[in-house]
């Protein structure tokens, strides 16, 4: 489990979604699990059961990759917010941005090991090979998390999760805290597949965005970013392996697929454009 970055308790009055978060990284005991339980129950799980209800459903794994393929072509496109970051933000704006999201950077990929006991032996295989890349194969230089810290301190900005504790906006703390839900709570874990499916698929061409800005700027740690380009290539297939895998061992919901699929990229989506907006606004 990682390291609590503070007790619940000494938590302030802070928005659900901020108290959430230090609740998931907090020791689990009874009264702090009726808690998370509660304000997913208010938030995640009654928008997975809107999305599961309101989309037509996907009749194979075949489909279903057809479907994501669709999705991200139509995000491919771009959007006025990521056009903005990669041409126009000032050094200024894009360090808003960086801040914004340096509590993933520190914590990428923690919050997905709870799944790999929740998959069938194989599938955790194809999971564990996206897990270790994450991680730099054991290399610290080489994890995520490293070079995302190198980002910071080129920065100015600080290198420890608490000191961000109070300027992640909620459309970031909600894309951080689906995964904690996704991973342990979720009652198919097909969601979690859908969604890490979508993720690592789109990452390659969304973080283009980020290196752009970062080649614009002369900002000279932009590895975190141009890293992702090409490994999220290679675990955007291992992550259909982990389903083929699931399917072959327990059968499969592809429309649960799909509906993970959805809610990450509404997440994701928000998170981004709400905080290149708010670096507009606020710089």
């Amino acid at each position: 489990m990682p390291t609590p970055l503070t007790t619940p308790m000494d938590t302030p009055a802070d928005s659900a979604q901020k108290t959430l978060f230090v609740h998931n990284r907090s020791v689990q005991n009874a009264r702090v699990a009726a808690a998370v339980e509660e304000l997913e129950r208010d938030w995640i799980v009654a928008r997975v059961d809107a999305l599961d209800a309101r989309t037509p459903a996907v009749p194979s794994r075949a489909r279903w990759v057809e479907e994501l393929e669709g999705l991200l072509a139509g995000e491919r496109e771009g959007t006025a917010t990521a056009r903005y970051l990669a041409e126009e933000a000032t050094h200024a704006q894009f360090r808003y941005v960086v801040r914004e999201f340096a509590l993933d950077g520190l914590t990428e990929a923690q919050n997905f090991f709870p799944a790999v006991p929740r998959l069938p032996l194989k599938a955790q295989m194809a999971v564990m090979r996206v897990l270790i890349d994450e991680f730099g194969c054991g290399n610290l230089r080489q994890a995520h998390s490293k070079l995302y810290l190198d980002l910071l301190a080129e920065l100015g900005l600080p290198q420890e999760p608490e000191d961000f504790l109070d300027t992640t906006s909620d459309e970031t703390y909600a894309f951080l805290n689906s995964f904690y839900w996704l991973t342990q709570r979720a009652p198919h874990t097909e969601y979690f597949l859908g969604a890490l499916a979508y993720l690592e698929a789109s990452i390659p061409h969304a973080f283009r965005t980020q290196a752009r800005a970062c080649e614009r700027l002369g900002i000279a740690h932009d590895r975190y970013y141009t890293e992702h380009l090409h490994i999220d290539t290679f675990h955007m297939k291992e992550m259909q392996i982990a389903i083929r895998e699931y399917e072959d061992a327990r059968g499969l919901d592809p429309s649960k697929l799909w509906t993970g699929a959805l809610l990450m990229s509404d997440l994701i989506g928000t998170a981004f454009d709400t905080a290149v907006e708010r670096a507009r606004e606020a710089v």
